[in-house]
């Protein structure tokens, strides 16, 4: 079917659940894992017909998945990367996606991992799988300044990410503000801080915000965090990447 792609996006910002990856590996890889909800399959029209293409269709129709048909400027619309979509283009449904009101309706109490200005993909892979596999109620991920979901982030997180609870926020200050108003204790990491997270008593409502890679949590962020901790290093290590210490909080 033909879709004109404002249309679409327009329709598609009602559903915080649906994210889009593009690229024909990494669409095609989605598309066979079964265990993977799928929205729909976005194509160009202009696409010439190869076994790769002919095998997300074939895949598509045997899944009951919606196939839309794109001339390639309204498909870059929907993929939002021109030059690397290639002409296709897929919805995913994160079941477990919610809004930080839903959470916390839902809870009463809880830990959640905040991310403030993760980049690399493979980070935040790696930190959903973490906190997946260990005693964490939700991520708390930034739509901006942030590394977003993606066929890296799905790859580095081995599928977890279907599992684990993610609140997409628009403005992670707000969104702190509102559980800190509940109560929420939120913890900042910091090499430079004296308390250690082994020695901290958490209470029920715990937020731990993980920083950028290279520059930390930013001045926003840290100004209404509770509490500063840190990891003590041994043998003059300075810090631990971010992924790692997602691991730690994970199974604190």
């Amino acid at each position: 079917m033909r879709e004109d792609s404002e249309a679409y996006l327009a329709k598609k910002s009602f559903y915080d659940n649906i994210i889009t990856i593009y690229g024909r590996n990494a669409v095609l890889e989605v598309l066979e894992d079964e265990t993977i909800t799928i929205h729909k399959l976005h194509l160009s029209n202009s696409n010439k017909s190869v076994a790769q293409l002919d095998r997300m269709v074939s895949i598509a129709n045997t899944r009951d998945i919606e196939i839309a048909y794109h001339d390639k400027k309204s498909l870059s619309r929907i993929s939002k990367n021109a030059k690397q979509d290639q002409g296709v283009a897929l919805d995913i449904v994160l079941n477990h996606a919610l809004s930080e009101d839903e959470f916390l309706e839902k809870n009463n109490a809880y830990k959640v991992i905040a991310l403030d200005g993760i980049h690399n993909p493979q980070n935040l892979g790696m930190i959903i799988r973490s906190c997946a596999a260990g005693d964490v109620d939700a991520i708390l991920l930034p739509t901006k300044n942030s590394a977003q979901i993606s066929a890296l982030v799905i790859k580095a997180s081995v599928g977890t990410l279907f599992r684990l609870p993610i609140i997409k926020t628009n403005s992670l200050v707000k969104t702190l503000a509102k559980f800190k108003k509940v109560e929420a204790k939120l913890y900042t990491l910091s090499s430079h801080a004296k308390n250690s997270y082994r020695n901290e008593a958490y209470s029920s409502k715990t937020v731990f915000i993980l920083g950028n890679e290279s520059e930390g949590v930013s001045r926003e962020v840290e100004k209404l965090s509770d509490t500063s901790l840190s990891i003590p290093m041994n043998r003059g290590v300075e810090s631990l990447n971010v992924a790692v210490t997602a691991s730690l909080l994970a199974f604190l």
